[in-house]
């Protein structure tokens, strides 16, 4: 079983930055992949980033316009999400994913709110 927990949201002003984490209870190397999604209120869960295990392939959406940029540091067993240049179309619940074999795992997600 993994957790992951993530921290690091919160109410910020639009152009602000924020730093998202996801601790893992496990190695977090292991995972085949790691990802951010988000749910905005009304819509679906979205895939806003991810990372792969072997390669560090990341993957960032198009809607980010590139102001997001997804990490991972395995000694500290935490994935993270540098966030910039927020808009309020960026207030969601985000959450983070690991994928380990035919195994998902979420974290509860954390609020982030960008006030225009």
């Amino acid at each position: 079983q993994v957790q992951l927990v993530e921290s690091g949201g919160g109410l910020v002003q639009a152009g602000g930055s924020l730093r998202l984490s996801c601790k893992s209870s496990r190695e977090i190397w292991k995972a085949d992949s790691m990802a951010w999604y988000r749910q905005a209120p009304g819509r679906e869960r979205e895939l806003v980033a991810s990372i792969q295990r072997t390669s560090r392939t990341t993957y960032t959406a198009s809607a980010t316009d590139r102001r997001f940029d997804i990490s991972r540091v395995d000694p500290e067993n935490t994935l993270y999400l540098q966030m910039s240049a927020l808009k309020s179309d960026d207030t969601a619940v985000y959450y983070c994913k690991g994928t380990m074999g035919p195994f998902e795992y979420w974290g509860q997600g954390t609020q982030v709110t960008v006030s225009s």
